[in-house]
């Protein structure tokens, strides 16, 4: 079969979370140490963890992590569309980076076709400018309720004309049954565009899993091209599931936890916590499993007013007062960093329905949720505590809708770089037990992280650089794959 489009490659996975992801960003950094120019893509992502482009556009998590897997900066037309749910009926659909407005996915669904033409489109953009485009499947092309007016997965693929591979995880088990459902579900086109099969997180002796290849690639016709390692405590940030895993530790001296709500996001920014050594950093649906803290962060909300009711219902309103008293230090981030204050006002029902609501009252801040929303990346350093917090420099992203103001701001958390001047970000209470800021990827930065633990409650601080980690964590990743899948399968 010729292809119109033989330099773009598409990763569709027979579930989500069966490594599309994982493995976009490991052929994106083999190709891209081979010299050859390479960009990630995502037609659509429906997530809440998002990050922002240099031009002040909104993308999915994933794709920037495997921009910089390609040496690139992030670019809005890596993933042209965003939907991030913020009910369960509906979503926030961002095009190009720009919010467009709430959907209900019935809407939604009958304005792919229109979708569909801006997809390609970004696509052909990014075909010009680079070698290869490495292309990120949605869920599973099997879904057979989602696959009229399809833009994700096979409607994309046949759309541009590209080859497929699909990939599965066997650590879920039934992998043969994934493998050979999802192929036999596709129409006899699609089917040709399959190139083969890859399997994923396999641990064991690969001769024990040969019967199975050889069934597969007879009922099918198709090879697989690689059995992928199970790579033990592998880091890539998240797409959206909140990783529970944590990095085994004797050295741990402070306790974090963060309670997820239902429409909690962002949540990579915590990955710097559950990697350091010294931190017990716990992600948290359920009260019933708190164990006591040294630290809660409420993370961001997509919904604010709904997740701080949700907060209040599940009783951790009472839980963070009572850990406040016993000497406990609570921060929030963006959403959190609003629940703290006295009051959350959303006049124009940005979020939901317009009204407002009591706050934590942790805070002597209110917040008005309205305008358009912000987007952008910043530089700055923390207001600081201490004689050393003056080098505790950061870099991280706004991503939030309204204003907050109140006497707790004039203990600003961080003040960040505008051109020559700088502008005051966050607020601390008087006790400096209760602090919140609007960047995200504070705690990225080794040297500002060091100043939040010491904050904290940690005495002696082990030095841990997250981000050069994250970085050595993707060519990890990448080392991993090439031994397995060659490129030259691939050809």
């Amino acid at each position: 079969m010729t292809y119109r489009n033989p330099h773009t490659l598409m990763v569709q996975g027979t579930t989500s979370d069966a490594g599309k992801s994982i493995l976009v960003t490991a052929l994106c950094r083999i190709l891209a140490r081979q010299g050859l120019k390479v960009a990630p893509f995502k037609s659509q992502n429906m997530a809440l963890n998002s990050a922002v482009t240099p031009s002040g556009g909104e993308i999915g998590r994933a794709q920037a992590v495997q921009a910089e897997a390609c040496y690139l900066e992030p670019d809005v037309r890596m993933n042209p569309i965003l939907l991030k749910p913020n009910s369960d009926l509906g979503a926030q659909v961002i095009v190009r980076g720009k919010a467009i407005g709430n959907m209900k996915a019935v809407v939604y669904h009958n304005y792919k076709p229109e979708l569909l033409k801006e997809v390609v489109k970004a696509h052909d953009e990014l075909r010009k400018e680079f070698d290869l485009i490495i292309v990120e499947g949605a869920g599973s092309p099997a879904e057979i309720n989602l696959r009229e007016h399809d833009l994700a997965n096979m409607g994309f693929a046949e759309a541009v004309d590209c080859p497929v591979i699909i990939i599965a995880d066997i650590d879920r088990g039934g992998v043969f049954a994934h493998l050979y459902g999802t192929y036999a579900l596709l129409s006899a086109s699609e089917q040709q565009r399959v190139e083969g099969f890859v399997i994923n997180r396999f641990r064991g002796d690969l001769a024990l899993l040969q019967g199975g290849l050889d069934w597969l690639e007879a009922k099918t016709g198709k090879p697989v091209l690689a059995v992928l390692p199970y790579l033990h405590n592998l880091h890539i940030e998240a797409e959206d599931a909140v990783a529970q895993q944590q990095l085994d530790s004797q050295q741990q001296q402070l306790k974090v936890v963060v309670p997820v709500y239902p429409r909690a996001s962002n949540h990579t920014d915590f990955d710097a916590l559950r990697m350091h050594p010294q931190v017990d950093c716990q992600l948290l649906r359920d009260i019933n499993q708190f164990q006591g803290a040294d630290l809660i962060i409420l993370p961001g909300s997509k919904n604010t007013r709904g997740d701080l009711a949700w907060f209040k219902e599940q009783g951790w309103e009472q839980l963070v007062q009572r850990h406040i008293r016993l000497g406990g230090k609570v921060m929030g981030i963006c959403g959190g960093y609003q629940m703290l204050g006295e009051w959350v006002h959303d006049p124009e029902g940005s979020e939901s329905a317009p009204g407002s609501c009591q706050g934590l009252g942790l805070l002597a801040i209110e917040t008005t949720l309205q305008g358009e929303k912000q987007l952008r990346n910043v530089q700055g350093h923390w207001a600081g505590l201490h004689k050393q917090d003056a080098q505790a420099n950061l870099s991280g992203y706004e991503i939030h809708v309204g204003t907050t103001a109140g006497a707790d701001t004039e203990r600003p958390l961080v003040y960040l770089q505008e051109g020559n001047h700088h502008r005051a970000d966050g607020a601390r209470n008087a006790d400096n037990t209760v602090m919140g800021t609007y960047v995200h990827g504070i705690l990225d930065e080794s040297s500002l992280l060091d100043s939040i633990l010491i904050w904290a409650g940690v005495e002696a601080i082990q030095p841990f650089d997250y981000l050069a980690h994250r970085a050595s964590e993707i060519d990890r990743l990448a080392d991993a794959t090439e031994a397995a899948l060659p490129i030259s399968k691939l050809h």
